[in-house]
């Protein structure tokens, strides 16, 4: 069941990600957009099991540090016509990303602290 719902956690916080990216709500983005970060840290509990843990953290601090350092946004955004919204997506997609990866990097510390 666990696995499950992290599974349709993964799959609604993807698709919020994209939707928020790509039109505005109004009123209900901030809303949508706290439901997205609650879905990244179910996601980061539930659905990242041991196995997974390393590549996991691995791509995820790859697309944060491209996002932050690389300037990533900034470049997708400049893309004539698409841009602003391919922007918006992967702001979005980072919003749902960062909450897991931290969860999942707190359990790989306390796994690690436990073996000790």
């Amino acid at each position: 069941m666990d696995k499950r719902i992290g599974s349709y956690s993964f799959i609604i916080g993807v698709i919020i990600a994209i939707v928020l990216g790509i039109v505005s709500l109004g009123a209900a983005n901030p809303w949508l957009a706290s439901l997205l970060v609650l879905l990244g840290l179910i996601v980061g509990l539930l659905n990242v099991t041991g196995k997974e843990t390393q590549e996991f953290l691995l791509v995820a601090a790859v697309l944060v540090i491209a996002a932050s350092m690389g300037g990533a946004s900034t470049t997708i955004g400049s893309v004539q016509y698409i841009g602003q919204y391919l922007s918006g997506i992967f702001t979005q997609v980072l919003a749902f990303v960062v909450p897991a990866t931290v969860v999942v990097a707190l359990k790989d510390i306390w796994r690690i602290g436990q073996n000790d």
